[in-house]
């Protein structure tokens, strides 16, 4: 199948900033209280006894000026070393999150597995967490009916499709999970390293259909993962971030040599 033209993702200047140790610490009013204290050079309210004013908390970026292009029918692997910010560039890409700076378009319905359990209600059973699952994407149950039973045959979670998922192994979860995300209609699906979890044969199934729906079905994929094997055997183009910048964008072979140089560089 030719390259398609037609972009669905579309990221430009994506940067992430965040506030470390601080997350749910206060209201947005004691915030901009102690930040206008220290503007005007006045006593601050929420400072503990003898602190002058309350510090500025310390930030990290997680990106920095990430700029991407996703063509539909991609298979785009995300690669780089813990901390590189491969899981932060997913979650904008879901939404689950918000760019401090940048933006970034999306074209098409969006199915992910960022980790184990996202999607799920853990109180619901298998069967339900699939028509949950379905009516976050917008399909009827009809729909759903139709294709209910390959995701049970593919999942090989029958035996325990009615139970609880709360009652799941990992494993279980991630094969489910898995079944759902590639049979469901979404025209974007984000795996981001849950595959590590499965049996090899799983594993291995998984990649197969993969490659299955991004040619028959000309699906987009983008995959974040440690294991450079997967990388080799799912995309056709890989992505290098380290330190929240994309440093390299091109073939998947090149990629990964620059991503194990930088890891002998983090050995010295």
């Amino acid at each position: 199948m030719e390259k398609s033209t037609e972009l669905v993702i579309v990221a430009k200047g994506l940067k992430k900033r965040y506030r470390l140790g601080v997350i749910g610490s206060g209201t947005l009013r004691k915030d901009l209280a102690s930040w206008w204290a220290k503007i005007t050079k006045t006593t601050d309210k929420n400072a503990k006894i003898g602190q002058k004013s309350s510090k500025l908390p310390q930030t990290i970026m997680a990106l920095n000026g990430v700029d991407l292009c996703v063509h539909k029918g991609e298979k785009l692997g995300i690669i780089g070393h813990n901390g590189a910010g491969k899981t932060t560039l997913l979650k904008l890409v879901t939404k689950i999150t918000s760019p401090t700076e940048g933006e970034i378009k999306i074209k098409g319905k969006i199915s992910s597995m960022l980790e184990v359990g996202t999607g799920f209600s853990g109180e619901f059973t298998g069967r339900e967490n699939i028509y949950l699952n379905g009516a976050i994407l917008g399909m009827t149950k009809k729909e759903i009916n139709e294709k209910i039973e390959k995701i049970i045959e593919f999942s090989e979670c029958r035996e325990f499709i009615d139970t609880p998922v709360k009652r799941y192994s990992t494993g279980m979860y991630v094969k489910l999970a898995f079944a759902v995300a590639v049979y469901l209609n979404s025209e974007i699906i984000l795996m981001d390293e849950v595959l590590a979890v499965g049996d090899i044969a799983f594993q291995k199934k998984c990649l197969d259909k993969m490659n299955e729906i991004a040619h028959e079905e000309n699906r987009t994929i983008l995959y974040v993962s440690h294991n450079m094997n997967t990388i080799r055997n799912l995309c056709d183009r890989c992505v290098v971030l380290e330190k929240g910048e994309k440093i390299f964008d091109g073939e998947v072979e090149k990629a990964i040599e620059i991503y194990e140089s930088l890891g002998k560089d983090n050995q010295k």
